[in-house]
């Protein structure tokens, strides 16, 4: 069974949660220029459809101003604060979309340092920083593909770089699409990770099955959650 990640995008403004339905009624008000044709047009009731108007501005502010006069006797536009929320809702969209889009690599470890929200992680691939959630012990490190930085074993970048975390390995394989490619990096025996690079960074670095390479990352990058044990594990 595949399993799937996803995301309903919501923006919380003290007690009022702005979604993706309220987003939907405002880009209809602005589309149709009145809140009756954006009910109209989204199967809604226009009583229903103008309280949610006025919940959504006891919260946020003016979202909508009233036009007056033309020749269908005036209606309704979105006000900048409108525009801006729309904006924000859709950065936020794009956002959750590339967390359930882009792979993620998941390395278990043991805690075995601790500085505040960071630490370090002993784990089969060696020791990485990571961040880590309180009084955790045993642990596991998810990193996002498009936060792994590929380089050359020995080249300049691999010193001179903030990216603390650095594991050498072996590419795996290479899945390529139109403009990037997925490539999967063999670091230790069973722990691979996947860096999401550009077609033009495959050639350039030499990226085939077999190549050694460095996959980096940086400690805020690596996310680790506990991982529990039953009682029969821990005894064991």
């Amino acid at each position: 069974m595949t399993l799937q990640k996803g995301f309903e995008p919501h923006l919380g403004i003290g007690d009022t949660t702005v979604s993706a339905r309220d987003v939907e009624m405002l880009r209809a008000i602005d589309r149709h220029g009145s809140m009756y044709g954006a009910a109209d047009a989204l199967g809604r009731s226009y009583p229903h459809l103008q309280r949610r108007v006025v919940e959504l501005e006891e919260a946020v502010g003016s979202l909508t101003e009233r036009v007056r006069g033309g020749e269908d006797g005036g209606g309704t536009r979105l006000t900048a604060e409108a525009v801006d929320l729309m904006r924000r809702f859709e950065r936020l969209r794009v956002e959750l979309a590339g967390v359930t889009t882009v792979s993620e690599s998941v390395i278990p470890g043991t805690v075995v340092d601790r500085r505040g929200d960071l630490g370090t992680v002993r784990t089969e691939a060696g020791d990485l920083g990571a961040r880590i959630p309180v009084a955790a012990e045993r642990v596991e490190i998810a990193v996002r593909a498009d936060a792994v930085v590929l380089m050359n074993p020995g080249s300049p970048s691999q010193v001179h770089t903030s990216l603390r975390n650095q594991l050498e390995g072996v590419v795996g394989c290479v899945e390529s699409d139109e403009e990037v490619a997925t490539v999967t990096v063999e670091v230790a025996d069973g722990v691979a990770i996947d860096s999401v690079v550009t077609k033009n960074s495959v050639d350039q670095l030499g990226l085939e099955p077999g190549a050694d390479v460095i996959a980096a990352f940086k400690t805020t990058a690596a996310r680790a959650t506990p991982i529990e044990l039953s009682d029969d594990s821990e005894a064991e």
